[in-house]
């Protein structure tokens, strides 16, 4: 009997749209919300959870596991309060259950959010057309085309790769494997100390592993000020995580059932072995594969160029978040989205200050910051004003039993201008906005000293470190 293979048939359905956003995380969900707002009818496309990295595997979860950390902390420490408990003992699969809980959740809360707003979600791997289309491969193959008068593209980083550091996702992993691991490493070795590398960095030594930390610049967290990066590798130490600057892992040899890392420095090779090896050197934009090169699409160093709007050199494609040469933050690429779409929607926005940007990094304690570092307002020549009040001084933190850390504020010293604030604490990430708000109103230092802050709070550090500036502070 004779077979006959069944032709493969492509099924094409194409749907129109005022706007089609290519990914759905913080940056592609807000710039579809803001859209439908302005009246456009759009579409998202997306190939993998609602809410893209940051929901799902990035700035959500990451955030549960260190509250789990942070639980375990205070658990193991009660006897400082005044409270007599059983000792504690970290649970790494049930941490990672709350965790991944919390971001389901959050990505149903996005879902919600598309359909309140009637954005129609193409689930699927998307490919820019020329024509200001995009081709749509859903799980089972299935081809559609969607079309739009104007799409954004949104499609976000993933972990950085260095020859040296080859991730294998079981011993040399990434920030992604690092949130799910099936059980507890005894030891690991986290290589470079920016957001990602310091938050892992704290999370794992609190329940207990070994951890040390590589970075290969002088200081770690190095985009912060030194007085922070300073006082957060004397806390990091304090908790028992060994500290490499200045630093360079050459080579990872995991033929063994550990790793074995050679770490170069000023002081010759050392070898260390670890069961585990977190790269935490940054991100690489997700541009493969996308269609850029069909298009016509210009890119520069890795990421797409744009101009102050989000235009790209090609009519009616626009980018924005991670795949961009701005700061690789979520609030940045939100921030972006709602610019880009409402000067597609005829509106005038005002462009994004990259200079007036928060940064917050959320280890214990946590970093926050805003505007210039002390360095680089001395490399430009500004006379300035530094005013600095530790937490140690603060009637709030030693209440709650956390003193380690400070407020910097760095003003002009002739017009008084906040050019650079500077945190380390506790809930500092909670704190950094009002100094965001500062540099924006263009308040001067006199008038922070002149605002009443509620007390006790961590927040009045903010006025003292201002009075401290104008040598006024009251209590130093």
């Amino acid at each position: 009997m004779a077979t006959f293979a069944r032709p493969k048939r492509a099924i094409t359905i194409t749907m129109s749209y005022d706007l089609i956003v290519l990914g759905s995380g913080p940056g592609g969900y807000v710039a579809a919300i803001r859209a439908s707002q302005l009246g456009l009818k759009t579409a998202i496309v997306e190939r993998e959870s609602l809410g893209g990295i940051c929901l799902n595997w990035g700035c959500i979860p990451t955030k549960a596991l260190l509250k789990s950390a942070q639980v375990f902390e205070y658990i193991s420490h009660a006897k400082d309060y005044g409270i007599t408990v059983g000792e504690g003992k970290p649970d790494l699969k049930a941490m990672v259950a709350r965790s991944r809980g919390v971001a389901d959740g959050m990505s149903k809360g996005v879902q919600f959010l598309m359909k309140k707003n009637k954005i129609d979600v193409v689930m699927g791997t998307g490919k820019l057309m020329p024509g200001r289309k995009i081709e749509v491969t859903a799980a089972d193959g299935k081809k559609s085309v969607v079309e739009g008068k104007h799409i954004i593209i949104a499609t976000g980083a993933r972990s950085r790769a260095l020859p040296n550091l080859p991730q294998d996702g079981k011993k040399i992993i990434g920030y992604r494997e690092a949130m799910v691991l099936p059980e507890q490493p005894k030891s690991m070795v986290v290589v470079g100390s920016g957001a990602i590398g310091s938050e892992f960095a704290y999370f794992y030594a609190a329940i207990g592993t070994k951890v040390t930390l590589v970075e290969f610049m002088p200081n770690i967290v190095p985009v912060e000020d030194e007085d922070v990066s300073k006082q957060l590798e004397k806390s990091f130490k304090k908790q028992g995580i060994e500290v490499m600057v200045s630093s360079e892992v050459t080579s990872v040899d995991t033929k063994g059932k550990g790793c074995v890392v050679t770490v170069k420095n000023a002081a010759g090779e050392k070898k260390i072995e670890c069961d585990i090896v977190l790269s935490a050197v940054g991100i690489a934009a997700n541009l493969e594969g996308i269609g850029l090169e069909e298009v016509g699409i210009v890119t520069d160093k890795g990421k797409i160029k744009v101009d102050g709007y989000y235009a790209t050199n090609m009519p009616g494609y626009y980018a924005i978040g991670d795949c961009t040469p701005g700061q690789a933050l979520a609030h940045v690429a939100s921030a972006e989205g709602i610019i880009c779409v409402e000067k597609i929607a005829g509106q005038n926005p005002h462009t994004l200050d990259y200079g007036n940007i928060p940064g917050c990094t959320y280890c214990s304690p946590e970093v926050a910051s805003v505007g210039m570092t002390e360095k680089q307002c001395k490399e430009k020549g500004l006379s300035i004003k530094v005013g600095k009040f530790p937490f140690s001084a603060s009637g709030k933190a030693s209440a709650g039993g956390n003193k380690d850390g400070f407020v910097k504020l760095i003003f002009d010293a002739k017009y008084g201008e906040l050019l650079g604030a500077h945190m380390i604490g506790m809930n500092v990430t909670e704190m950094i906005a009002e100094c965001v708000s500062i540099r924006k109103l263009e308040t001067t230092g006199h008038e922070i000293i002149k605002t009443v802050h509620p007390h006790p709070t961590m927040s009045e550090a903010i006025m003292e470190a201002a009075a401290a500036a104008y040598g006024e502070v009251i209590h130093l």
